[in-house]
């Protein structure tokens, strides 16, 4: 039921999909990203709609990987010192509460909640799950941001973010915003190369993911891995 927002003025959207209501109709989970954000800031600012200001929310926490501090929030036009309070502490309080739950990953589908969220992207994002030793989620790192439909990745910096959370193993994903789950001929590349760093580090790849709206695919399910 998530749907990526466009920069529209709220009052110009149906009433049916206003984020607000959505929010009641899906529940909170079943919302897109800058939706929650639109819902969380209520209103525009400084010339910007709402929707406008929570796409630009979105694609900061994509490229500091969720961890956006009162700095960098404010830097983002029509957020002023109220909105981006309710942002940090929102931010800060979800931090708080994943740190205190682990997702343990035993199965493919148990990742699926740690990435759905990143589906309604535009571009492709290359993300990289860390997990501890009884393969517990640790943190998930955008790696990197790529065009519409390809993103280039190295090993060097997968590994970096599981040597920075001190990480047994990781498991890679990314989004197809065409909607196709198969994997190009790139996507194995990246697979192979990023299978073989980790045996040579000591850090396993357990599994690389390709996910969008309405399913997956698991390279470890496929036999793969």
């Amino acid at each position: 039921m998530t749907q990526m927002i466009t920069c529209r003025k709220i009052g110009d959207l149906e009433c049916h999909d206003r984020p607000r209501e959505r929010l009641h109709r899906y529940g909170a989970e079943g919302i897109s990203d800058a939706e929650l954000i639109s819902v969380l800031i209520g209103s525009g600012g400084q010339g910007r709609s709402v929707t406008a200001i929570a796409n630009d929310v979105v694609n900061l926490l994509d490229r500091v990987n969720g961890s956006a501090d009162l700095s960098r929030l404010t830097q983002i036009k029509g957020l002023g010192p109220a909105k981006t309070a309710i942002l940090a502490a929102a931010i800060e309080l979800g931090r708080r509460q994943l740190s205190l739950d682990r997702r343990r990953i035993r199965i493919p589908q148990d990742a699926l909640p740690v990435l759905s969220h990143y589906a309604d992207r535009q571009q492709e994002l290359f993300l990289c799950t860390t997990l501890n030793g009884a393969h517990e989620v640790i943190r998930t790192h955008v790696v990197s941001v790529g065009l519409v439909n390809r993103t280039m990745v190295h090993p060097r910096e997968v590994y970096a973010c599981a040597i920075q959370d001190r990480a047994a193993a990781i498991l890679v994903a990314h989004n197809h915003p065409s909607g196709n789950c198969t994997p190009s001929a790139e996507d194995r590349e990246v697979t192979n190369r990023l299978g073989a760093a980790g045996r040579v580090i000591g850090i396993s790849l357990l599994d690389h993911i390709i996910f969008t709206r309405s399913g997956y695919y698991s390279f470890l399910e496929q036999g793969e891995l």
